[in-house]
């Protein structure tokens, strides 16, 4: 995924200052897509010099440098073309995969810290994505298709951290376990 073009359906979902932008970034599309402040006013740079999206002194009387950005209707035909392109789903990546591969040949190494300090965090993502669920999509609320589709992107993250949260308490229970000898006679 391009870093334009989540920023390009940011700012189509608001228009924003570069700092806003990014304080936004970091608490909706953050969640899946990372991107430091410095990429994201970067990226904003060559967006505009591509002519995807334009911006303003900000209406505060001049005395900042703030920007407001909005897409341009170039901008909104390139995040279509993307929209549509098809996308291959990203492999995983996880050095802890190995770590308990190397676990399986060597023998017991002490994993079980590192999992439980895992467990913690997917603990409190899936907290904080269970209060957004609650605040903003209420099962008594009628929610519109817009509404429908975000709702959809935060179960994601909702089943992702309760894979891993579920993932982890049975490798601690494997990585507990010892080979007995068989019996065989």
């Amino acid at each position: 995924m391009s870093l334009s073009h989540a920023l390009m359906t940011s700012l189509l979902e608001k228009s924003s200052s570069g700092y806003d932008l990014a304080r936004r970034f970091d608490k909706s599309i953050g969640f899946f897509w990372r991107a430091t402040h410095q990429q994201i006013y970067r990226e904003l740079a060559r967006m505009e010099k591509a002519g995807w999206i334009t911006s303003e002194a900000a209406p505060d009387g001049g005395r900042t440098r703030k920007r407001i950005y909005r897409v341009l209707d170039a901008g909104r035909q390139e995040l279509e073309r993307w929209v549509r392109e098809p996308a291959e789903p990203q492999d995983q990546r996880d050095e802890l995969m190995v770590r308990m591969r190397a676990d399986a040949v060597i023998g017991p190494l002490g994993l079980e810290a590192e999992i439980q300090r895992r467990m913690a965090q997917h603990a409190v993502k899936l907290e904080a994505y269970r209060l957004i669920e609650a605040r903003d999509f209420p099962a008594d609320k009628t929610l519109t298709r817009e509404a429908r589709i975000q709702h959809l992107i935060l179960k994601t993250g909702i089943m992702y951290e309760l894979g891993w949260l579920n993932w982890s308490k049975e490798a601690l229970k494997v990585l507990q376990e010892t080979d007995q000898p068989s019996q065989a006679g």
